[in-house]
Order: C-alpha cells, then structure tokens, then sequence
C-alpha cells in the first residue's frame, strides 16, 4: 500500500523523498553502528578484537568484563550517587521550571518583559568557571550534592519550551475554572499540569539524560570519592586508562592488564547507557508530542 503512494507521487517528490530515506539511513547508521560495536566488543576478547575485529563467534565470548564491574564497588556507589543526582536534579529542575513558565506565558503579567530580558541575557553571558566556584564555596556547597544539583537546576531554554506549550493551550480552560472560583494557583496544579505531560516529560527526560552524563561540574566540586557519580568513575577507565583496584587486583600479568582495562571500556560504556536505554521508551509517546505541540506557536 505505501509502495503504491509513493509511486502516485510525481517525479521531483519520489525524488526528494528518495533522499530523506537514505540520509536518514546513514543517520541511523551513524548511530548503531557505534552502538552494536562497543557491545559486541564488551563481551571480545580484546587481543581478538584488535587483530581480527568484529566477530560473531558465541563460544569466544565472555562475561568476564561485566563480572568485574558489576562486583567493583565503586561502580556500584557511582551509580547509586548518577541515580539520586538525576532524580533530584530532574525533580528540581521541572519543578522550578515549570513553575517560572506559566507567568512568563501569561499577557497580563507585570514586569514579564523585564524578566524575559533577564532571562535571554544569562543564555548568551556567564560569569565563568572562577566566579562560579568562588560563588559555590561561599555558600559551603563544595564536596556536597548540592553543588552539582542546584546550579544548573534552572534552564532558561527549558522555560522557553514549557512557556510556548503554555500558550498553545486554549484559554478557556483558564476562563472556565475563573467561573468557578479557582485561584491561579488551584488552575495551575488541578487544571494546566493534567494537560501539559508531554512537556512535562520532555523537561524530565532532558534535564535526567544531560545530569546523567554530566561529569565535569562534579569533578570540580566533589572531592570525596564516595559522592562521586558513575561518569567520574567511567571517565578514569575510559580516559585515563585506570580500572579500579579491586577489579583487576587478581590479574599480575601486564599483557593481561591491558587486554582486562581495554574489556572493562566497553563493559563499562553499556552499563552506565542501560538506564537511558529503558527510560527512553516509557518516555518517547510525550517527547514526540511534547516537542511538537510546543513548537508551533512562538
């Protein structure tokens, strides 16, 4: 049946569709080929890996890898300190999020152009690394979470988005429950949150993925090893070729200390990707209407 349209459709759209699907082919491409490699490669051994490549043989492959990281405990802690920093930093961020869109997106709120103005300005200018730092430490947040989850808890773009999907709901829900003597405050929780999931869910699924795979702002702040998330502990293997102690302490060989760092790499790269990877399709029905539905009204 889509065979039959897609010949019904004159030459230059046959064309120009024709090209979408192979550009988005080589996108898509891109993107497993990577993916199917680094798993693949996790259960390899390593010095087949370099000299042969990618190979499909089942009775080669090992688990030897994941046994190691998923017995290592600091990979254990960094994972559980990844999990309650997205979920706090998440739950913060729309919250305040949200909550500063729906009077930017009101007409009649006093000051709204100063504020919008405000706003713009601290996405185009910073105060730097230093001042930032020196901000942090004054307010004795160093080695605590909170100087990983508070500071960038508030996303100037992520208001733009809640507030154009505010002002692409109808304002007769807002006039309806006025008639009924609801305060802004009862709409806003009873009668605007129910309809605006979709970018609810985006704003989550943004504001988990980009704190889950942020390690920078805890390697400035976080000193103690043991509130330091996965990202840390994964950027010491993947970067600095330094698999924790307890994973390869049995292992006196230096050939087969390379052969294991190399391994744990990839076994690594899968295991802290697995929670996006579930999370993601519990979220993909909102994102899609999320994004959609906040786009069409500037």
């Amino acid at each position: 049946m889509k065979i039959r349209k897609f010949n019904k459709l004159a030459f230059s759209d046959r064309t120009l569709l024709g090209i979408g699907y192979i550009l988005l082919a080589i996108f898509v491409g891109i993107i497993v080929v990577p993916l199917l490699y680094v798993v693949v490669a996790s259960f390899m051994d390593p010095t087949v890996l370099q000299n042969e490549g990618i190979r499909f043989d089942f009775s080669t492959w090992t688990l030897t890898a994941y046994k190691r990281v998923m017995t290592n405990k600091m990979i254990w802690v960094g994972f559980i300190n990844s999990t309650i920093y997205s979920l706090a930093y998440t739950i913060i961020s729309v919250l305040v999020t949200i909550m500063a869109a729906y009077p930017m997106s009101k007409k009649d709120f006093v000051g709204k152009g100063f504020f919008n103005s405000i706003f713009i300005i601290t996405m185009f200018f910073g105060g730097g690394l230093i001042p930032t730092y020196l901000v942090i430490g004054n307010l004795q947040l160093i080695n605590t979470p909170l100087a990983v989850i508070l500071p960038g808890a508030f996303s100037v773009w992520n208001m733009i988005l809640a507030r154009t999907y505010y002002q692409s709901i109808p304002e007769e829900l807002r006039e309806a429950s006025s008639v009924d003597g609801a305060s802004e405050l009862v709409h806003f929780i009873k009668v605007l949150l129910p309809v605006c999931k979709p970018i609810v869910a985006v704003l989550a699924l943004y504001q988990f993925v980009g704190m889950w795979n942020s390690y920078f702002d805890a390697m400035i702040y976080l000193n103690d090893s043991g509130l330091q998330p996965l990202q840390l502990v994964l950027r010491s293997i993947l970067i600095q070729n330094t698999p924790e102690t307890g994973m390869i302490a049995d292992i006196q060989s230096t050939a087969e200390l390379a052969k294991l760092a190399e391994l744990l790499k990839y076994s690594t790269i899968v295991v802290s990707s697995l929670p996006l990877l579930i999370m993601y399709p519990f979220f993909q029905k909102y994102f899609d209407s999320g994004i959609m539905i906040g786009s069409v009204k500037g």
